[in-house]
C-alpha cells in the first residue's frame, strides 16, 4: 500500500486553511495531518504530525515565514515547504528559497496549483506557479539571444529544466543561474546531470546545440 503524504498547513485564515483542506483530502494519498493558525507552533505542529509537506502562509501572526524557515534549517527539520504568498515579489521568493523552501504559490492561485505543488515537492522537484515563474524568467528574457517565443514546454524535460538549458546556452555561470533562479549551486549542478542523462547528451556544448534545435535561443 502506497504510503499517504502527510500534509500540515499553516495559515492565519480558517477559511483559506479549510478550503485548500478539503481540496487536498480528495486525492486519495493525500493526509491532512494538522493545521496552524498562529507562526509560534509550526515547528512543534509539524514534528507532532510528522508531516512531509508543509504549506506555510508567509505572512503568519507573531511568528513569519521567514522566520519558521529559519528554525527549520537550525533545528535541520526535514519537511518540504511550500510558501504561500499574497504577493509575487521577487526578493521574497529569492529569500524563501534560498532558506529552503521548495515551492512558491500566490494565493490567487492556490487553489489551482496546490495538488501539483505538494506532489512535485514531494518528489523533490522545486514547483513555482505560472505568474510566479513568468516574473523569475523575466529577470534575464531582455537577453538579446533568447528565443521570445520559445515555447518553455516539453514532455521529458521539466519547465525549471527548460530554463536551465536556456540560462547554460546563454553562457550564464552555475553561480549566475543559482542567483537568477534562487536556487542553490549544488540544486543547478543537479539539474544540468539529469538533463544531460534525460537527453542523452554529453557536454555542455551539446546542451547549447539542443537549445538551438529547439528554437530556445536564437543563433
Amino acid at each position: 500500500m502506497t504510503p499517504k503524504i502527510r500534509i500540515h498547513l499553516a495559515d492565519d485564515h480558517q477559511v483559506l486553511i479549510d478550503g485548500l483542506s478539503n481540496l487536498l483530502q480528495t486525492v486519495s494519498n493525500f493526509e491532512v495531518a494538522g493545521t496552524s493558525l498562529d507562526g509560534t507552533t509550526v515547528y512543534d505542529d509539524v514534528i507532532n504530525d510528522k508531516a512531509d509537506v508543509l504549506i506555510l502562509d508567509i505572512s503568519m501572526p507573531k511568528k513569519d515565514g521567514i522566520e519558521t524557515l529559519k528554525e527549520f534549517n537550525q533545528k535541520q527539520l526535514p519537511c518540504k515547504v511550500i510558501i504561500l504568498s499574497s504577493y509575487d515579489d521577487l526578493k521574497i521568493i529569492k529569500e524563501v528559497m534560498k532558506l529552503g523552501a521548495k515551492g512558491y504559490l500566490t494565493k490567487n492561485c492556490a487553489g489551482e496549483n496546490i495538488i501539483e505543488a505538494v506532489e512535485a515537492v514531494y518528489q523533490g522537484q522545486e514547483y513555482f506557479s505560472d505568474a510566479v515563474r513568468e516574473k523569475i524568467f523575466n529577470t534575464f528574457r531582455d537577453n538579446p539571444k533568447l528565443n521570445s517565443n520559445a515555447v518553455i514546454e516539453n514532455p521529458i524535460l521539466s519547465p525549471r529544466e527548460i530554463e536551465i538549458i536556456i540560462l547554460i546556452a546563454l553562457e550564464y555561470s552555475g553561480k549566475e543561474i543559482s542567483e537568477k533562479l534562487f536556487i542553490s549551486s549544488h540544486t543547478v549542478e543537479t539539474h544540468r546531470k539529469n538533463i544531460m542523462k534525460k537527453l542523452n547528451i554529453k557536454s555542455t556544448i551539446g546542451l547549447v546545440k539542443y537549445a538551438l534545435k529547439n528554437n530556445l535561443i536564437n543563433p
